[in-house]
């Protein structure tokens, strides 16, 4: 019994060696580095938990975001958290990989020394090796989803060739890098075979898609091909940029049923001198322009923005601009952004954070507080209207679910009761019965 005991207890400990949790801050594009990084690992034999609420495995890897202040400080306190967890014994091995040890490696080794290595971004294969395992690269682009299992992201490119004044992924990431249409059509239909029916397209700048290795916009030519696969019945494009936006894409948009007539464009601002100060390359005139032209071409579109409020030498008449332009936009999603003054970009060398943090949260406050009413107005619309949804999962008494309109974690959802039992991944018919500031609830439509 004990020589049992003893053995049971010794595989219990070898499990748990082999037993890796990985933490993932920042955005989607994280998130399929993430998903790559899981492939490789189970494939060289560890077993890895992701985002668990209760880590239990002796190796940890935290995945950071070093884009703004408070992103930064939500990966910081988890690497504080994680080295004491070591220096007690609870862990063995700490590791410390993504866009935060990109930027400040020299200065994280300093500050936080349990962590046994620092990598960036793109050093997954150098992590590989330092577990002693083999890097795979036929499994470049192979992938564990950490997603439901009918949609995942997929990254078209990484980095970003514009210079805006506030932001420090360019810093992070380098030169833009499209990735061939080849590679792309072939890791979407692996996804398909998985059962991936929704593939939410993302880039830290969709418009610039193609123009490295094909001298030309080609973002149309990639949605075309990925909406011939068998199995993919949606295609949602996020974070595009509006200077130089590739205009074709709507056409295809409006005649393509599996295109979501969803598109999400960061503006940031409206007013002219802040545009300029941005670096932004576009004007007010131009904006409206765009705008207009997107919702003539495409008319059901639902647009996703983010703002940013104070930034430096913001004037009340520069805010009162943005505020019209909310208000006369009427964006269906708007997200917004407090200034985060960054070192090392433009602004953050050249220009004073002079606004203080109670202004920039009273103008980001009133900016929500119209965007809500806004939300509210287009939601009550839709009130006895019948949509498409894809079913998400079930919580509580409700299914949640999605139309072509709603991307997943940033927006409205809609709330189904059913006595009878949905599939989720499941594409249903449903009918719009009423409404709140942000979410909907409907019943199933035969």
């Amino acid at each position: 019994m004990i020589c049992n005991h003893l053995i049971v207890k010794h595989l219990l400990k070898r499990c748990l060696e082999n037993n890796i949790d990985l933490i993932t801050f920042g955005c989607s594009k994280n998130l399929v580095d993430s998903e790559y990084l899981i492939k490789q690992l189970e494939e060289a034999g560890f077993s890895v938990e992701h985002d668990s609420q209760n880590p239990k495995g002796k190796i940890v890897i935290i995945n950071t975001c070093g884009f703004i202040g408070d992103a930064k400080e939500e990966s910081i306190n988890t690497i504080l958290n994680f080295a004491e967890a070591k220096k007690k014994g609870k862990i063995s091995q700490l590791f410390v990989i993504g866009c935060l040890s990109e930027r400040y490696s020299n200065q994280l080794q300093t500050e936080i020394p349990e962590v046994d290595k620092y990598y960036g971004k793109f050093n997954h294969k150098e992590l590989i090796t330092d577990l002693m395992a083999e890097y795979r690269i036929d499994l470049q682009y192979e992938r564990t989803l950490t997603t439901p299992k009918h949609y995942a992201y997929l990254k078209i490119s990484e980095g970003c060739n514009r210079t805006c004044s506030y932001c420090a992924i360019p810093l992070i990431t380098g030169k833009h890098k499209s990735r061939t249409i080849e590679s792309l059509v072939e890791e979407a239909k692996q996804l398909a075979k998985k059962g991936v029916k929704e593939l939410q397209l993302i880039a830290q700048d969709l418009s610039y898609y193609g123009i490295d290795i094909y001298g030309k916009k080609t973002l149309k030519n990639l949605v075309n091909q990925l909406s011939d696969i068998e199995g993919i019945e949606w295609l949602r494009l996020h974070y595009a940029y509006p200077a130089g936006f590739p205009i074709d894409i709507l056409e295809e948009m409006n005649k393509n049923p599996k295109i979501c007539k969803y598109l999400d464009m960061a503006l940031q601002h409206i007013s002219d001198p802040i545009l300029k100060a941005m670096r932004r390359q576009i004007t007010k005139a131009q904006t409206y322009e765009l705008l207009s032209k997107i919702r003539e071409k495409v008319p059901e579109i639902h647009l996703r923005t983010s703002l940013i409020t104070g930034y430096p030498n913001e004037t009340k008449k520069d805010f009162e601009q943005l505020i019209e332009f909310v208000e006369t936009a009427r964006f269906e999603r708007l997200g917004i952004f407090e200034y985060s003054h960054e070192e090392d970009t433009y602004s953050g060398k050249y220009q004073k954070d002079n606004i203080s943090k109670k202004v920039k949260q009273e103008r980001a406050e009133a900016i929500m507080e119209i965007q809500r009413k806004i939300s509210r107005q287009i939601n009550e619309q839709k009130v006895g209207k019948i949509f498409k949804t894809i079913i998400d999962r079930k919580e509580g008494d409700f299914y949640v679910g999605r139309t072509q309109f709603e991307s997943p974690e940033v927006d409205p959802e809609i709330l189904i009761k059913s006595d009878k039992k949905i599939e989720i991944g499941r594409f249903i018919n449903v009918k719009i019965e009423k409404i709140d500031d942000y979410e909907l609830f409907g019943g199933i439509e035969s």
